[in-house]
C-alpha cells in the first residue's frame, strides 16, 4: 500500500512514519498546504497514493480563539479540500480529529455515537472538518485525546505534557497542576499502530476513537509521571474556573474505543514512553 502522509514531521506523523515504514510517502507543511486546493490536488495526483492520512491541524487552542478564520481555513476548509480530492480519485482518507469536539458534560467516556457539542473555536473548526470528511465514501475519522510522543508537538516547540513535567522535575521544587480537567492520555506510538490496524484491516469507513484505556486529570497524570520516574517534586492540585480560564474548555473528554479493540492502559503506555524518551536522550 502506498500511503501519502500529511504532517509527517508532527508528533503523531513521526510515529506513523515509523509504524508504516516504506509504505509512507511523507509530506511536511513546506511540501503541501492543505488550504490550497489546487496545490494539494497537484501533489496528490502526482503521488497517486492508495490512501491519504491527514494529521495536519491548527490546534493551539488560545490561538484558534484569537484567529478563528485561520482555524477554520486549516481545520475545516483544508479537510474539505482533501475530501474533495480523495473523492474525485476514489482514495480513502484517514483524517485525525480531537476529543475537543465534545462539551465535557457527559461525565463518562464518550463513544463514537455520542453527539458532538464543541465549546470553543478549535473544537468547532475540527467538527466542521469532520463533517466535510464524512461526505467522502471512503473516510476514517479518528479522534485522539491528549497525545504524547517522543518527537513532541511541533506547534508547542517540541514539547508535550510529559516532557514539560520531566523538565519541571529538574528545575522546580513545587508545581500546581489542573485537577478538574479529565481526558485519556494517548501514546503516539499506540495511536499510530491503531491507525495502521484500522486502515489495513477489515474496518468499515466511519468514526473511530483512538485513546489509551482509562482516564485521569492532568494532576493525576503528573503524579504518575513522577511516580514512575522517581522524581522528588511537590505537586499541588489546582481547580480551573471560568474566571481563571478565558477560553471555554471541556472538563471531561475521556474517549471510549467501542468500535475496535481497546488500547492498553495509559499507565502502561506511559511506562514504555518513558523508556523511549530516556533512550532518545542518551542517543542525543
Amino acid at each position: 500500500m502506498k500511503i501519502l502522509l500529511i504532517g509527517a514531521d508532527g508528533q503523531l506523523g513521526t510515529e506513523i512514519r515509523k509504524v508504516f515504514g516504506e509504505e509512507v510517502m511523507p509530506l511536511t507543511h513546506s511540501e503541501i498546504e492543505i488550504t490550497d486546493a489546487g496545490g494539494s490536488r497537484k501533489v496528490i495526483e502526482k503521488q497517486s497514493p492508495d490512501a491519504v492520512i491527514n494529521t495536519a491541524a491548527y490546534h493551539n487552542v488560545p490561538d484558534c480563539e484569537k484567529n478563528p478564520e485561520t482555524a477554520f481555513r486549516v481545520n475545516a476548509v483544508g479537510a474539505k479540500n482533501l475530501a474533495d480530492i480523495c473523492q474525485a480519485h476514489n482514495i480513502p482518507l484517514v483524517h485525525l480529529s480531537t476529543d475537543y469536539i465534545f462539551d465535557g458534560q457527559k461525565g463518562s467516556p464518550y463513544t463514537e455515537e455520542d453527539v458532538p457539542r464543541p465549546l470553543n473555536a478549535y473544537g468547532i473548526s475540527k467538527l466542521a472538518g469532520e463533517f466535510f470528511v464524512q461526505t467522502l465514501e471512503k473516510h476514517y475519522t479518528i479522534r485522539i485525546s491528549s497525545l504524547f510522543g517522543v518527537s513532541g508537538c511541533r506547534a508547542k516547540g517540541g514539547k508535550n505534557f510529559v516532557k514539560t513535567m520531566l523538565e519541571f522535575a529538574k528545575t522546580r521544587d513545587r508545581i500546581q497542576v489542573t485537577a478538574n480537567v479529565v481526558s485519556s492520555p494517548t501514546y503516539a506510538r499506540d495511536a499510530a499502530l491503531k491507525i495502521k490496524e484500522i486502515l489495513s484491516g477489515d474496518y468499515p469507513p466511519g468514526i473511530y476513537h483512538c485513546a489509551n484505556r482509562g482516564a485521569c486529570s492532568w494532576y493525576e497524570f503528573a503524579l504518575e509521571i513522577f511516580r514512575q520516574t522517581g522524581a522528588s517534586i511537590e505537586v499541588a492540585a489546582r481547580i480551573e474556573t471560568e474566571e481563571l480560564e478565558a477560553i471555554k474548555r471541556p472538563l471531561y473528554t475521556a474517549l471510549a474505543t467501542n468500535k475496535t479493540n481497546p488500547l492498553r492502559s495509559w499507565k502502561e503506555a506511559l511506562k514504555d514512553y518513558l523508556k523511549e524518551e530516556n533512550s532518545s536522550l542518551k542517543e542525543a
